[in-house]
């Protein structure tokens, strides 16, 4: 009982100091204190209040056959739907990515959209492109060079894109189909896709129609183009959207959606 009386006339007698030492403070100057604490906790409280939340909207693009939407059902509930037709409207949906939906630990949602390949619905893109956290670009692995030029104008575009650009969304070049004997690598098709990327950044001048929209262009003058130089990260991976092989497209994500 002793230590705790001894304890509390201590305190007391801090406190007691405390409030002389207040008191031969100029009220100038206190008031001015109070003010900027004051001030520093509104700041604060606005910043968090008015601070957006980090994005958990993953887009999937490219061109239409190259199996977008067999990995948006994959990636939601682990069907292929035994195939799909075209999309002509975008898919959307926030879910559980399905292979985490058995684990016992919190996992945050994913918006996974699927928009259309068609030239006509790309325009569609740029509806989610400001949310997206990560962009999946999905190239079919089997009918890559007869359809060479067209994904690569398509990829250029999108990696040009502002919106894209100065929020540094990562891309993940997602080479579809891989279960077929003869589709393509990643390798080869990422070398390929660098070389006609090359081509097409030569043959558009800076102020072609695309650049002035983006007012972006890709590489370093004067060398040739690797994926390395871009702003923002660009990755490859393969999948498969009929086997359910898609292990790359789920890493994709949760590295750049946090649980």
């Amino acid at each position: 009982m002793e230590g705790i009386e001894q304890w509390k006339s201590e305190v007391e007698q801090f406190i007691q100091q405390g409030i002389e030492y207040i008191r031969q403070i100029p009220p100038v100057q206190l008031y001015s204190a109070a003010a900027v604490l004051v001030f520093t906790a509104l700041f604060f409280i606005l910043v968090s209040l008015f601070r957006r939340p980090k994005s958990n909207t993953v887009v999937l693009t490219g061109l239409s056959g190259s199996g977008k939407t067999i990995l948006f059902y994959q990636l939601r509930d682990g069907s292929s739907h035994q195939g799909t037709v075209t999309s002509m409207e975008p898919n959307e949906g926030t879910c559980i990515l399905h292979s985490e939906a058995s684990k016992e630990r919190k996992v945050k949602p994913v918006h996974i959209v699927d928009v259309p390949g068609h030239p006509r619905l790309r325009p569609k893109l740029d509806e989610f492109l400001p949310e997206a956290a990560g962009i999946v670009f999905v190239v079919d692995a089997l009918e890559f060079l007869p359809n060479l030029r067209g994904v690569s104008e398509y990829l250029y575009d999108i990696l040009t894109k502002a919106s894209v650009v100065k929020k540094k969304v990562p891309v993940l070049i997602c080479c579809n189909k891989t279960e077929k004997v003869t589709a393509h690598t990643k390798d080869f098709i990422c070398k390929q896709l660098e070389k006609e990327i090359d081509k097409l950044r030569t043959s558009r001048s800076a102020v072609s129609d695309a650049d002035v929209a983006n007012d972006h262009t890709l590489g370093i003058p004067g060398k040739a183009f690797s994926f390395s130089q871009c702003t923002n990260k660009v990755s490859i991976g393969e999948a498969s959207g009929l086997t359910s092989k898609i292990a790359d497209v789920e890493q994709f994500i949760r590295d750049n959606v946090k649980p």
